[in-house]
């Protein structure tokens, strides 16, 4: 700590307790309004965190967002305390990381970084002053508070601080790293951001590192060995901390699964929706997957959204058509087959390949990073499971007991009925 903070200050509702250290603003040890341990970081005048954007990130390796004040004229961010060393720190009492440790630390950058990006921020300031070593991970903290912070300079960033983590040195050689590690660090570090490895395939790549454990240092020939000392026991505070990592995970965890749950429902009553208005359904399946990619970047906008949402259409237009001639073929040794049931399902198939089929799943974790504040809450999320399941409920009943409308295109709809008799009528007397 450098320094300390009456215990009479506040900022909002929380009570600062003692200063922490510099960087993107002050930051200060207090305590929230039910006793939770909180870290604030005051922001210079002007500045404007994504508070609510910046509380979607959701990972163990990445400090909670709990709060914050984006306006005022002293900005703030609330992040969850984090009783760890910085990393610039560690290295400096315990030397260069190594083995798996090293990994370990290659890994967690990587995933904290992945689940960054993934919500359309970047860190802006990574490197060994906003890492903190806790249980022998990484946590990120300090994110999204620089303006105009890129992904692919989070990426250097991160080939940077790998590099310092493994050799002490901010500055240090390819040569000084282990040789597995040369490569993706050479990689991270291109000269062209757009030639970079994402943070995910980073984090996918670091996984499968083999490192070699630093040798242990040579005794002289005439001192014999020391005994070993018997493992020390970790004490309370340790074991409350790595507790409170675990449970901080497991809550994460839980968390993202029902924000997947959640949004899994809305597609369910999306595509159940189609079934029922083919058409207009369509359309709205097709504005509603491009306005979603459009509030998940913060840079690429509404030309890049509509672009990708286009990319997608061929791609579903293929299972919209399949669909249907799949199902007249099977009316050979089925029975008839009402024509338009057939086309309806087809555009529910069509439907789910927009919102979420291999290789297409932006819509949906926007979908999911839309329910995170809602899967925070347990009453919150309860009522939503039981609203969305009534919901899915009575839209599975309607798209499999009421007949299709094709509205407005009524001349469509006739001519794509006729169209599949005819198809039943031939595939059934082969």
């Amino acid at each position: 700590m450098s320094g300390e903070t009456s215990h009479q200050a506040h900022i909002g509702p929380y009570r600062l307790l003692s200063r922490l250290g510099g960087g993107t603003g002050d930051v200060h040890r207090a305590a929230g309004p039910d006793g939770r341990d909180v870290a604030i970081r005051l922001l210079p005048p002007g500045a404007a965190p994504d508070v609510a954007r910046m509380r979607e990130v959701l990972s163990p390796y990445v400090a909670d967002v709990l709060d914050g004040e984006a306006t005022g004229p002293r900005p703030y961010v609330v992040f969850r305390f984090v009783p760890g060393r910085p990393l610039g720190e560690t290295v400096a009492g315990q030397g260069p990381m190594s083995g798996d440790a090293l990994r370990r630390m290659a890994f967690g950058l990587a995933k904290a970084l992945a689940a960054i990006h993934l919500t359309g921020l970047a860190h802006g300031e990574l490197g060994p002053g906003t890492v903190l070593v806790v249980d022998d991970a990484p946590v990120v903290v300090d994110f999204a508070l620089t303006a105009g912070a890129d992904a692919g300079d989070d990426v250097r960033a991160w080939a940077a601080t790998v590099a310092f983590a493994a050799t002490g040195r901010p500055d240090a050689p390819a040569e000084a790293l282990p040789a597995d590690l040369r490569p993706l660090v050479a990689a991270a570090s291109h000269p062209d951001p757009a030639a970079r490895p994402s943070a995910a395939e980073l984090a996918e790549a670091s996984s499968r590192l083999k490192l070699p454990a630093a040798a242990p240092a040579p005794r002289p020939a005439e001192a014999p060995a020391p005994a070993a000392p018997a493992p020390a026991a970790p004490g309370p505070a340790a074991q409350r901390e790595t507790a409170a990592h675990e449970t901080a995970a497991h809550d994460m965890a839980v968390t993202l699964g029902w924000a997947r749950l959640l949004a899994a429902m809305v597609v369910v009553a999306g595509v159940g929706v189609v079934i029922m208005l083919p058409i207009a359904g369509l359309v709205l399946t097709l504005v509603a997957v491009t306005l979603l990619r459009v509030a998940g970047t913060t840079a690429r906008g509404w030309a890049w959204a509509f672009g990708r949402t286009l990319l997608t259409v061929p791609y579903a237009a293929v299972f919209t058509v399949a669909v249907p001639l799949g199902l007249a073929a099977a009316s050979a040794v089925g029975g008839k087959l009402d024509s338009l049931t057939a086309c309806a399902f087809g555009a529910g198939a069509g439907a789910a390949v927009l919102w979420t089929a291999p290789g297409v799943s932006a819509p949906r974790r926007q979908l999911e990073r839309m329910f995170l504040p809602v899967a925070r809450r347990p009453r919150a999320v309860a009522a939503a499971v039981v609203g969305l399941g009534v919901l899915c409920l009575l839209v599975g009943v309607g798209a499999m007991t009421l007949t299709p409308s094709f509205s407005p295109t009524y001349g469509l709809q006739r001519t794509l009925e006729s169209s599949m008799d005819r198809l039943q009528h031939a595939v059934n007397r082969v």
